[in-house]
């Protein structure tokens, strides 16, 4: 079993755009924790000054994952059907802070631990299948995080998200998908199907998931999600 840590690019990447070069200072030394714990307005001028690097998925070191065009098919800790392996279900550990080394880590977790983080940038190299896992995923939970308004209890909230997830969406080869400059279609209708199962797998897993950290306790929707509402990755919506 390979160790898991975190991925940090040096070369990013824009649609329509040139690459660019990035760089971080040698001696700078901000976790991911820290980014993530401060509102937007905190992150961006860090980001700036230090023109840090966006993090990257773990997951590109595991080379063995099936792909339906350039699109990697996850394992996922779920109880929705669908064509995802099946990771096993969290021992006494908490949703909201597994470790990437526990075995049912999967994509979501990560997904959800780097938004804060990787929301900040119009710029983002892609290193392999995993990566545009990460895309997805976090233009998934922008497009969540504007359906949740400030003054939504709990219960109205949670609708709001299951609604998102289980609206009509597009895969990769759509005319109406964004990201078609980067994701390879489905060679056929069966891969194109079993894409949409597994895509609907990973909107509803992250809706789930997006609830608890937005209302902890039954409390919320906490400022320290919401306030990044408005951020754009790579300037994409879903």
């Amino acid at each position: 079993m390979f160790t898991r840590k975190e991925a940090r690019g040096g070369k990013s990447w824009s649609f329509g755009g040139t690459p660019q070069m990035t760089s971080s200072l040698p001696n700078v030394n901000l976790s991911l924790r820290d980014l993530s714990a401060c509102l937007s307005t905190t992150i961006e001028p860090i980001v700036v000054a230090f023109n840090m690097p966006a993090y990257h998925s773990i997951f590109l070191e595991d080379r063995d994952v099936p792909v339906i065009g350039n699109f990697p098919i996850l394992p996922l800790r779920t109880r929705t059907r669908g064509p995802a392996y099946t990771l096993p279900p969290l021992p006494n550990t908490d949703d909201l802070d597994v470790s990437p080394e526990n075995e049912s880590y999967d994509c979501v977790d990560e997904i959800l631990s780097l938004f804060r983080a990787n929301v900040l940038f119009r710029n983002f190299e892609i290193n392999g299948p995993a990566d545009r896992m990460l895309i997805y995923g976090t233009l998934f939970i922008s497009e969540c995080l504007g359906k949740v308004k400030p003054t939504m209890n709990s219960r109205d909230a949670e609708k709001a998200l299951t609604n998102a997830a289980l609206d009509n969406f597009a895969i990769p080869g759509d005319v109406s998908f964004p990201l078609n400059q980067a994701f390879e279609a489905p060679r056929d209708r069966q891969d194109a199907e079993t894409l949409r199962q597994f895509i609907a797998q990973v909107r509803q897993e992250i809706a789930i998931r997006l609830h608890g950290r937005l209302y902890p306790g039954g409390v919320g929707p906490s400022k320290f999600w919401l306030s990044f509402t408005k951020r754009k990755f790579m300037g994409k919506s879903l």
